[in-house]
């Protein structure tokens, strides 16, 4: 974008791949083929078990145990090839360096590997060296996960020149090591042994300054992404001056947790989106690993200014005696330039030794008094703050506005209180065992506590966290979330980016009291050509509707006139891989499966589905390039982020197994176009 301006970012990106300018500048002048080189390495995916064809050149990293038949790690499958591969730290653990070389070949117009291990573009990478002059052409850091992600390169620029591969490792400590395995080329790089197409990672993906968001294949097309970086939470979301606002805790300088900024984004519908300059910016470091920022919050409207609280986080391994939490605020008249923020709590109350964050502003209709709440915790139990403010910059502590028992989280996140149809609703984000969930709870509020009468999860699936609700200006409460969590695999780092936010939801209460969610009714306006449609068809067996890599399938299932228990539609699906939608009859469970989805989390989520009067179920499912939104006519919700490894990924299947029929009174599939505005 015309504003988009990181130069640390750039000089990252340029070190991801050698070719920022022009690929046919990295190239030498044609040099005449040597028929004696071989068509690529030796011993190509370690398969003799040791380093034979492989020459170590630099340090311990990649001793003799560095090549292990390992096929597990502590987080699941490594998803390499045949018996081998090269782990980094199998050998000497991560503290070690070093660098192994492989065996000279011709270069050919492709080569594909599989990369596992950190990611350090400066010091951990894989490079494609040629042979004359030492010169590294391509080079690839890795996901910052042991399990594999297939890099493809389009080496035809080099074609037929003397290279060879070096695997490098100059980092030491969390993550310094890298994995390699599966070097492949000519043909064979691009196509797996199945017969599908890999999908192009790595070389096509990085940052130029006309923003493709196009260039990579798992970037989400209706769904906002930083362009490079991270992001997580969604911050301030507001409808200002009829514009709608999304905010986002962001890290422009690497796809992984740094220090907080706020990226900034408006548009007209809350579905399409343009990129603004950094709302928020946190201090320098004082060391280099400092990563003091400004964490996540909330933004009004205060008589015509856009007002924004935020938590001012602290690290106070580079600042001891800090407070490490407070309350900031600032301000925009323009809603693009940000007041320098100003502290209006400068101590957590008593009982939040858990943290002290993410303020939610709301003005209460109970008193009229601008009111605010702080997720907080004590004693293994998840809290929210509640504070009072007539102007937002004096506030007065309240006190507990509610507390969990012990089983909900030791932390309750962005909490979230506003009145919806007739009840008020807390949302909080917690992590219970390992897994990452939104919460909310409905119940009744007095001004001062909240009582909740029923509790529940927000979305089943696995990538909702940190929802945050605005009121817009046609009177709905429409919510955002981090469509990712703390503990998913995150392959998109390959590409330099990580994180994506939800589509925007509008939420209501069901006539059961539950708290529902629909796509936000704009959602419409992504439609990119006519739907396949039918009506009142039976399927028997396999039926493809349509494919493709951003649809909407709409469909109304005749539960009554459907023979057998489940029904069964395959999502992002090929021969070898899909992400698999299950609705069970019986126990009214709608469950998604992302065991067999690509690269990324395996897992099953689950809901459940109230029954209709009609006996039917309505399913509206949203299929991004990596990700599936799923809402039912009753307002439940299971969302996953997929990665599919192959091209052929894209197709949507109704399946009627053993002879059963699945009957359809409707069903239609809409390719959907992109959500990113001309800056």
């Amino acid at each position: 974008m015309s504003r988009w301006k990181a130069p640390q970012l750039i000089g990252v990106a340029a070190l991801l791949v050698a070719a920022s300018a022009p690929i046919s500048a990295n190239a030498a002048p044609p040099a005449t083929p040597r028929t004696t080189l071989p068509a690529g390495p030796v011993n190509p995916g370690f398969e003799t078990g040791d380093l034979t064809g492989w020459t170590v050149t630099e340090g311990t990293a990649f001793g003799a145990g560095a090549v292990s038949s390992a096929d597990t790690y502590w987080g699941g499958p490594f998803h390499h090839r045949g018996r081998h591969h090269l782990w980094g730290h199998a050998a000497a653990g991560d503290d070690a360096t070093g660098s192994v070389r492989s065996s000279s070949f011709a270069a050919p117009s492709r080569i594909s590997f599989l990369v596992g291990g950190g990611w350090d573009p400066e010091r951990l990478y894989v490079a494609l060296v040629r042979d004359s002059d030492g010169k590294r052409l391509l080079q690839q850091t890795g996901p910052e996960d042991e399990a594999y992600i297939r890099i493809l390169w389009d080496t035809s620029p080099w074609r037929g020149q003397a290279v060879h591969l070096e695997v490098v490792d100059r980092k030491t400590g969390g993550w310094g090591h890298l994995n390699l395995d599966d070097v492949r080329v000519g043909d064979a790089a691009a196509r797996d042994d199945n017969g599908l197409t890999f999908r192009t990672l790595g070389q096509a993906n990085q940052p130029t300054q006309e923003r493709d968001h196009a260039a990579d294949p798992l970037r989400p097309q209706f769904h906002y992404t930083p362009y490079q970086g991270w992001i997580n939470d969604p911050n301030g979301v507001i409808q200002w001056r009829g514009r709608h606002h999304l905010f986002s805790q962001y890290y422009p300088d690497a796809p992984k947790w740094g220090p907080m900024h706020w990226a900034h984004a408006e548009g007209p519908d809350a579905v399409h989106w343009r990129e603004l300059p950094v709302a928020l910016t946190p201090p320098p470091r004082a060391t280099p690993t400092d990563n003091s920022g400004v964490f996540s919050g909330s933004a009004v409207d205060d008589d015509g200014t856009l007002t924004v609280a935020y938590t001012k986080f602290t690290d106070t391994g580079a600042h001891p005696g800090a407070t490490p939490e407070t309350v900031a605020v600032a301000t925009s008249t323009d809603g693009v330039t940000f007041t320098p923020g100003t502290e209006v709590i400068t101590q957590a109350p008593p009982g939040s030794s858990a943290g002290f964050r993410d303020p939610k502003l709301f003005r209460d209709p109970l008193d009229g008094r601008w009111k605010m709440v702080v997720g907080s915790g004590d004693g293994g139990r998840g809290k929210v703050q509640l504070y009072a403010s007539d102007d937002l910059r004096t506030w007065t502590y309240t006190g507990v506005l509610t507390e969990g028992d012990g089983t909900t989280g030791a932390m309750w996140e962005c909490p979230d209180l506003f009145e919806l149809d007739g009840k008020w609703v807390l949302l909080y984000s917690t992590n219970e065992g390992g897994r990452s969930l939104q919460r909310y709870a409905v119940g009744s509020y007095d001004g001062s506590r909240f009582t909740a009468e029923r509790h529940g999860v927000l979305d089943g699936g696995g990538d909702v966290y940190a929802a945050q609700s605005y009121r817009d200006d046609a009177g709905r409460r429409l919510m955002s979330a981090w469509m990712s969590d703390w503990n998913v695999k995150e392959p998109t780092r390959v590409g330099g980016w990580a994180g994506a936010q939800s589509l925007h939801r509008e939420l209501f209460l069901t006539a059961g009291g539950r708290l529902g969610q629909r796509p936000v009714a704009a959602a419409d306006s992504l439609a990119a050509g006519r739907p396949v449609t039918v009506e009142d068809r039976t399927v028997s067996g396999d039926w493809r509707i349509g494919r493709g890599d951003t649809v909407r399938l709409k469909a109304v299932v005749d539960l009554a006139r459907t023979t057998g228990d489940t029904v069964t539609l395959r999502l992002k699906a090929s021969a070898a891989e899909a992400t698999v939608l299950r609705y069970r009859k019986s126990t009214g469970t709608l469950t998604l499966d992302t065991t067999d989805s690509g690269y990324g989390t395996r897992a099953t989520y689950s809901t459940q589905v109230e029954p209709t009067a009609d006996s039917t179920l309505a399913l509206d499912i949203f299929v991004d390039r990596s990700s599936v939104e799923v809402f039912t006519g009753d307002g439940a919700a299971l969302t996953a982020r997929v990665y599919p490894r192959y091209r052929e990924s894209d197709a949507v299947e109704f399946v009627a197994d053993g002879g059963d029929r699945i009957r359809l009174r409707s069903a239609g599939l809409t390719r959907l176009g992109s959500s990113v505005l001309p800056d």
